[in-house]
């Protein structure tokens, strides 16, 4: 086979193909000899003809097709390793001769990864985040395991802090009046000094009984998470269905034996230090692998096709609106929250989309300049250990599926590569 490549774009190439004659006297016998098996020739048994005379009897349309399909790929699969080439997506194809069995040659165009130019990603310096728990973490998570396992019982009188209300609410522009996209809701429980509200609503439930109704106006902060109501006043009016008062357990011994296997409150505060300690490295590392990967991606150069591009920009974009769909918002409601239109929108993910591409082949890059591979026993414990993770049977055959199995190994090689890279950036 020769091949010839032209750059087209810095992300497009033209790739000529001209199969040689070993290539198409050993695809030709192997199309001959798979169509075979099903062609009845008189005199043999289906399928046991020779091949040459079982030739004669097929549908030289369908075997011409399968030959040129079957160069074609081979000739280009050696073309693409022979310039190592990255291509994304399939090419166009432009049969440019074909005389059946003895000439195929071809002009192909396909989008590849272009020139990618790493950042010196070993002079990379990055110091690990200090950890470090403090006594109030503990006692938050002591509070929430009281709070799980209070008793909560309905009270006739006014509510006040520290009681659970169930409440209806709903929320809308103070100035227009127009309804508030996901400032309202039915049922919710809320408890009073938790804080887990827009700060100044909770104190307006004091004082309510069960059945009473309030309107009143809140704005919201100036950096509340949704962009379209920071600052934004907004109109609340509130029924309270319920007043529950809360009553927590006792913090004692019995309550730790109760909750894990500790015999004393000491035991209890000292497990979950430990816990939340393990969580707090895990979260710093997790960071410091992002600043690494960030620092990389921006200061490495990569000519990167937009059809890559943009097929991450619509799969992030299907993934936010299954998640929005799940917490019962449309679409449009959430892009007024965040104020953006849905272009604005678009291309604010779009900038992410291209950044987490672009990542992911200088990580590629990486890993080749690092000679890091993935072991066959390291991808055989990994797999064994998700099959222990895994146990239904429906898991187990999609764990067996080849193209799960080279994500599980492309997962394994990013792993390594990450931490080849914080070993660089944090040595001192």
């Amino acid at each position: 086979m020769q091949s010839t490549v032209k750059n087209l774009t810095p992300t497009k190439v033209e790739i000529t193909l001209v199969a040689d004659a070993d290539t198409l006297s050993r695809v030709h016998g192997a199309i001959v000899a798979e169509m075979a098996k099903d062609v009845q020739v008189t005199g043999f048994r289906k399928g046991h003809a020779p091949a040459a005379m079982a030739e004669k009897v097929l549908d030289p349309q369908q075997l011409q097709s399968r030959f040129l399909d079957g160069v074609l790929s081979e000739s280009y699969g050696q073309a693409i390793v022979e310039h190592q080439l990255r291509p994304v997506g399939q090419p166009e194809v432009s049969i440019t001769k074909f005389v059946p069995f003895t000439s195929v040659e071809a002009k192909l165009e396909v989008e590849i990864v272009g020139t990618v130019k790493l950042a010196d990603y070993k002079k990379f310096k990055f110091s690990p985040k200090a950890v470090k728990v403090e006594d109030k973490d503990v006692e938050a998570v002591i509070d929430d395991l009281l709070a799980r396992d209070a008793t909560k019982n309905p009270v006739e009188r006014a509510a006040a802090d520290g009681d659970e209300v169930l409440i209806d609410f709903k929320g809308v522009d103070a100035k227009t009046k127009e309804a508030i996209a996901g400032a309202d809701g039915n049922g919710y429980p809320l408890v009073i000094g938790s804080n887990t509200f827009i700060p100044g609503f909770e104190p307006e439930i004091v004082g309510l009984k069960s059945g009473a109704e309030k309107t009143f106006d809140i704005t919201f902060p100036k950096d509340y998470g949704a962009k379209g109501l920071q600052n934004k006043k907004v109109t609340f009016t509130v029924t309270v269905n319920e007043v529950r008062e809360i009553t927590p357990p006792k913090l004692d011994d019995a309550f730790a034996a109760k909750v894990g296997p500790f015999k004393t409150v000491a035991e209890l505060r000292g497990d979950i230090r430990k816990q939340l300690q393990t969580e707090k490295e895990f979260q710093a590392a997790r960071e410091l692998e992002n600043e690494i990967l960030t620092e990389l991606a921006k200061k490495s150069k990569a000519d990167i096709p937009s059809a890559l591009i943009d097929d991450e920009t619509e799969r992030m974009i299907a993934e936010e609106k299954q998640n929005i769909l799940y917490r019962g918002v449309t679409w449009q409601e959430y892009l007024e929250g965040l104020a953006q239109t849905e272009e604005e929108h678009r291309k604010e993910v779009a900038e992410q989309a291209e950044l987490r591409v672009k990542t992911g082949v200088v990580l590629g890059e990486v890993a080749q300049a690092e000679d890091i591979e993935v072991k066959e026993d390291e991808f055989q414990a990994r797999l064994a250990e998700m099959k222990k993770q895994y146990t239904d049977a429906k898991m187990q055959e999609e764990l067996n599926k080849q193209e799960n199995q080279r994500d599980i190994a492309s997962r394994i090689l990013t792993e390594k590569t990450i931490l080849k890279l914080v070993d660089y950036a944090t040595k001192k």
